[in-house]
């Protein structure tokens, strides 16, 4: 669904998103990132890796205490990401800026302070380089493939590096990475509580949510699998809420 303007339209109409024509565009993952977030999250609000913002931006809707960063490496990324700021009235509420997130002095020359985010949300790529098929569309294959094998680690790392002493991190990624998000976050998070996503309640995880506390020492936590589509092929009823905004994941 689209406005006369071109914009798609996300949470029930109420966010309004213009994406590039091709290339990634956002959909469920992005939408259940955002309500990984508390309803009550407050200061600043980084999205790592943001694309157009959808994640930053449909977190940030519902909650007035958030201030948001958009971080993308792709300058035409950014330029949407701030065009979409002002299209939902969130221009002074947050900012878009380029920045490469694994190279610290990157960040640092777009002005962005380490330990400075009391949330952190981000959804990596998911392709480490060499691994399946390549997009020919080289800004899909930038947003989806990684450049070197320990991609992750990084990633993870610079988010971590984000975030303020005892904010928090939520990631969505693949489920057949979990073991990989979670030695990324060894020694930098914990209280980790990891939710699996399932297409359809007989399958396996398809994605997993990941929250985590920087500097916390709590255990290991493992929720209970959200469902994304009945036997019908439609979406369960907490999924259909969760897309038009009207819930949150309960950690």
């Amino acid at each position: 669904m689209s406005d006369s303007d071109g914009a798609d339209l996300l949470l029930g109409g109420r966010l309004r998103l213009h994406q590039a024509a091709a290339g990634h565009r956002a959909g469920t993952d992005a939408i259940l990132l955002a309500a990984a977030a508390p309803r009550d999250a407050q200061g600043l609000l980084i999205d790592a890796g943001s694309g157009s913002g959808a994640a930053g931006l449909a977190a940030a809707l519902d909650r007035p205490g958030l201030r948001v960063l958009l971080i993308d490496r792709e300058p035409d990324a950014v330029a949407l990401a701030t065009r979409n700021l002002a299209a939902n009235g969130m221009a002074d509420r947050g900012e878009a800026r380029a920045a490469d997130l694994l190279v610290a002095s990157s960040r640092r020359a777009a002005g962005i302070v380490d330990g400075g985010a009391e949330v952190v949300i981000s959804n990596p790529p998911f392709l480490d380089p060499g691994q399946g098929r390549r997009s020919p569309d080289d800004a899909r294959a930038r947003a989806h493939v990684f450049d070197s094998p320990d991609g992750l680690d990084r990633w993870v790392r610079a988010c971590t590096a984000l975030c303020a002493p005892q904010g928090e991190i939520f990631l969505i990624h693949r489920a057949d990475r979990l073991a990989e998000l979670l030695e990324a976050l060894k020694g930098r998070a914990g209280g980790v509580a990891v939710a699996p996503i399932h297409a359809k309640a007989d399958g396996d995880a398809i994605r997993v949510l990941l929250r985590a506390r920087k500097g916390s020492r709590a255990p290991l936590r493992l929720r209970p699998p959200l469902v994304l589509h009945g036997a019908d092929g439609r979406f369960t009823p907490l999924a259909e809420a969760l897309h038009r905004g009207e819930a949150v994941v309960e950690w």
